[in-house]
């Protein structure tokens, strides 16, 4: 079963200070592919971070990312990370991203209760980074 973009939508995340979530209108089984992320797809160097304020660059490899910045339709994009910088006990991701080629995709890990929230893994690397930004913001 595939999930069309109208059973989601996008609301204020139930994650603190995250803005906004990608929330799901219906119930997604276990293992349903939900969305592609989708932007532009193009190299490190070429995409726009140059301000170390865009949040929606998605590394696919070592030559290519997705960036999403200027894609607000790319639903993808909203979904968040429940182990970020702000906690929320009893809040888990319930998604994976999945790499194919160039493309990206997130799917469920188990089943997703009408109303929830999309929430899936940035990756480690992706939190060192934010708070190696954050820390250098503090100091300056």
């Amino acid at each position: 079963m595939a999930i069309k973009k109208k059973d989601l939508e996008i609301r204020t995340s139930t994650i603190p200070g995250a803005g906004n979530g990608l929330f799901t209108k219906v119930f997604i089984p276990k293992g349903t592919r939900i969305i592609e992320y989708t932007g532009k797809v193009t190299s490190w160097k070429d995409a726009n971070h140059a301000d170390g304020k865009n949040a929606y660059i998605f590394f696919i490899n070592r030559n290519n990312v997705i960036d999403a910045l200027r894609y607000k339709s790319s639903l993808a994009r909203y979904a968040n990370d429940a182990r970020g910088l702000t906690r929320v006990k009893g809040i888990k991701n319930n998604c994976e991203y999945i790499i194919e080629k160039k493309r990206v995709y997130i799917d469920a890990l188990r089943d997703i209760p009408e109303g929830s929230e999309i929430l899936v893994s940035y990756g480690q690397e992706y939190w060192d980074t934010i708070k190696a930004l954050l820390r250098e913001r503090k100091e300056n």
